[in-house]
């Protein structure tokens, strides 16, 4: 064996060869003193905390210190003869930062990366490669020391941290920080698939972040309950300690959900509680697995670590909606205050703009709250505000904004809204603010003055609106509050004539001032009749006859007009019953019913009970409905349908083809005849086109087997072409007008000489 030179070690004792040294010694120490510095290298290097390869030009592991064993599991031996890829290499190590060390390798230049390696037993570790060649006496390459370094650690908290806190201080929103989270935790331990979850006030666990699972695993574990049954996470925020479950498919904490885990390829899971600094459970951090496994040590690392970073972003939320809620909304109602109310009112009227629709903007104030604040406490008025802004929340609906401004003044703006039903909302939040509110023992009794004013044409912007609507409000205030006026004087007199037609029209049902008109159908070949329609009409002692058209739609708007309809149908069965009695041959009287009888379940049996009650058949009635109950979303209002076909009624659509009329729905429902529209009708005589589409809506009814029934016939012409075309039942003015009882009677007696009755 040659005598050892500069840049060569003596081997120490006990090991099998010599290993290339670091830069010469000083050329003059002596040999002993030589090998005394080598041995003492050498043991230094064996006890070094890191890994140290030396490495020929090809890569070939020459020597490895102690620390290659303590760090990875492989002696001196087995690394010997080995490229270090080879034995640290793993199924997440990125090929591409092995390629480029090998690259710097070949081409003699020192070279350092990041590496994500694997144990002799396939646990992960990160490590820092330092790859430094040593240069021979030739000028070339003699050999390559590479240092190893575990990085775990480091990379867990460095990169990790440093990313989130600097997203919280930037402020990013939730979802895209505990996204951050899980694709960093995925990073430096690929094999896991994280996901955060919060909890809501409903007790509920919604998924914030699962960027690593499919969207329909995100779908279904978001708003599992907290409990027992919600799985890993359920059962962690429930039980308040960390969950692990090594095998899904034989874990019975997992039986419910066992399945779409399983099909998303999921195999085990490990889930921990994220607990406030007061022990408050906020959410649970969720590690997901792809094969039957408990967490890896280093694993329960960087859990503690991610625990931390999820606990300062939902802490971070919670201060941030605080902060939101304080600044934005009213700290006693929980409404928006000002501020916020006219930011969204001018995205709402921008809106609105945009669709060429109305806004109605209501300003409502507490009659006489002073007065309760003096004499029941303050207490008892924040609670009359508090039960306010309930109530009129209830009432203004979800698409509404509702706000407080100060005080006991409460804000509404209603999109898409007109006049009439501004002052419809006006009369239902007057009877709702009236009703009482009990306070300790005491019943307390309140009112509120209203003021409207309507985008566009009392103003542009929110600014304008309120003032004008403020102006209104304390113009309802001194005409002595507990009403509503509107800032237009037009607006305002057909506002008060509404609440005038209302309160009539509520008298007039107590009173009896509302009775039947009977109009003539007859056959349009023989003109026998056929039966008659009951038409409501109205008689007012001071305001004269109200035609249908006035107070048919106010009945609509104010929720009377299930009563009204009930009314007129059982003085029609009255009616029916006395003729049968009296021997007045009237085959038939059709009654109109309104969509809201129908959305009433009780309707079969009150039919029921009035055919009892008067002792006729359900022959001796045809009921017919308007086609907006054709697209009703009631699912019991189309049963009341079928019922009350199955009781023997017949059905008649009223005013075909001006509304929703569908095919596809005609053919399904228990409808028995059509009425033809009078405008169609009124424009035979002139109209190639209303003479068309009733020639076609009369092979619809003849091709369907439904009985045509032509309205609003007034000449000789009209009557000419409905016969020709087939249109069996006629009637109209050219027979005869809607006539009271009597004058019904009287006029069958007259023209039972031309008229064929049954």
């Amino acid at each position: 064996m040659h005598e050892p030179c500069a840049g060569h070690i003596v081997t120490p004792p006990g090991k099998a060869s010599a290993i290339p040294a670091p830069p010469a010694y000083p050329v003059n120490a002596t040999p002993a003193v030589q090998r005394v510095d080598a041995q003492r290298l050498a043991l230094a290097l064996d006890h070094s905390a890191n890994t140290i390869l030396l490495c020929d030009r090809n890569a070939i592991i020459q020597y490895s210190n102690s620390g290659f064993f303590r760090m990875f599991g492989y002696s001196m031996e087995e690394a010997r003869g080995q490229r270090p890829q080879d034995l640290l290499s793993g199924p997440h190590t990125d090929p591409e930062t092995i390629h480029h060390l090998g690259e710097q390798h070949r081409n003699g230049q020192p070279h350092r990366a990041d590496l994500l390696g694997y144990r002799r037993d396939g646990s992960p570790l990160w490590v820092s490669v330092v790859a430094t060649p040593v240069p021979a006496a030739d000028g070339g390459i003699d050999c390559f020391i590479n240092v190893l370094t575990d990085i775990t650690a480091a990379k867990t908290h460095e990169v990790l941290q440093n990313k989130v806190l600097d997203a919280l201080v930037r402020d990013v929103p939730l979802a895209e920080t505990m996204a951050l989270i899980c694709r960093e935790i995925e990073r430096v331990a690929p094999g896991v698939v994280s996901s955060v979850h919060r909890v809501d006030a409903g007790h509920t666990l919604r998924l914030v972040a699962a960027p690593g699972l499919p969207a329909s695993l995100v779908d279904y574990l978001d708003g599992q309950p907290v409990s027992l049954k919600g799985g890993a996470s359920g059962a962690a925020v429930c039980r308040n300690r960390p969950v692990i479950v090594a095998d899904i498919a034989t874990d019975p904490l997992c039986a419910p959900h066992s399945g779409e885990l399983l099909t998303a390829g999921l195999r085990a899971c490990w889930s921990n509680p994220i607990r406030s600094g007061t022990g408050q459970v906020l959410g649970a951090l969720t590690f997901h697995y792809r094969e039957p496994r408990e967490p890896a040590p280093w694993h329960r690392a960087l859990v503690e670590l991610s625990l931390h970073l999820c606990l300062l972003a939902l802490e971070r939320e919670q201060i941030r909606q605080r902060v939101h809620q304080l600044a934005f909304y009213d700290a006693l109602t929980g409404l928006p205050n000002r501020v916020m109310f006219s930011a969204r009112a001018e995205q709402l009227l921008a809106s609105a703009q945009h669709l060429g629709q109305q806004v109605a903007a209501l300003f409502i104030n507490l009659d006489r709250f002073k007065r309760i604040n003096e004499t029941q406490g303050h207490s008892a008025g924040d609670d009359l505000l508090r039960d306010m802004a309930q109530r009129l929340a209830a009432l203004a609906g979800p698409g509404a904004l509702l706000g407080r401004q100060v005080g006991d003044e409460f804000l509404l703006l209603l999109p898409a809204c007109s006049a009439v039903q501004a002052a419809a909302l006006c009369e239902r939040l007057l009877a709702a603010i009236a009703a009482p509110l009990y306070v300790g023992q005491i019943s307390v009794h309140t009112s509120a003055s209203i003021g409207v004013a309507m985008y566009p044409v009392d103003g542009r912007d929110i600014d304008t609106l309120l003032r004008h609507a403020d102006l209104a409000m304390y113009r309802a205030k001194d005409e002595g509050g507990g009403s509503f006026r509107f800032f237009s004087l037009e607006m305002n007199r057909v506002a008060q004539e509404r609440v005038v037609m209302e309160a009539a029209l509520r008298n007039a049902l107590g009173n009896d001032e509302l009775c039947l008109h009977y109009q003539p159908q007859l056959c349009s070949r023989t003109l026998r009749l056929l039966g008659v329609e009951a038409l409501l009409r109205w008689e007012h002692p001071q305001m004269g006859s109200i035609p249908p058209a006035r107070f048919i739609p106010l009945a609509e708007e104010c929720g009377l007009m299930d009563e009204l309809s009930l009314r007129l149908l059982r003085q029609a069965c009255s009616d029916i019953a006395r003729w049968r009695r009296n021997g007045i041959r009237i085959p038939r009287v059709s009654v109109n019913l309104s969509a809201s009888n129908f959305d009433n379940p009780a309707l079969p049996r009150q039919l029921r009970e009035l055919l009892g009650e008067f002792g006729i058949t359900p022959a001796d009635l045809v009921l017919e409905i308007t086609e907006s109950l054709m697209l009703s979303a009631h699912a019991h209002a189309l049963k009341n349908l079928d019922d009350v076909h199955a009781l023997g009624f017949c059905l008649s659509l009223d005013d075909f083809g001006t509304g929703y009329s569908s095919l596809s729905q005609l053919h399904r429902l228990p409808i028995s005849e059509l009425k033809l529209d009078r405008s169609f009708v009124q424009d035979i005589e002139h109209s190639e086109s209303a003479r068309s589409l009733i020639t076609s809506v009369l092979r619809i009814g003849e091709n369907l087997g439904k009985q045509v029934v032509a309205e609003g016939v007034e000449t000789e012409g009209q009557r000419r072409f409905l016969t020709g075309q087939g249109c069996d039942l006629l009637q109209g003015f050219l027979f005869s007008p809607a006539l009271p009882v009597a004058a019904l009677e009287h006029w069958l007696e007259q023209h039972l000489s031309s008229l064929v009755t049954p």
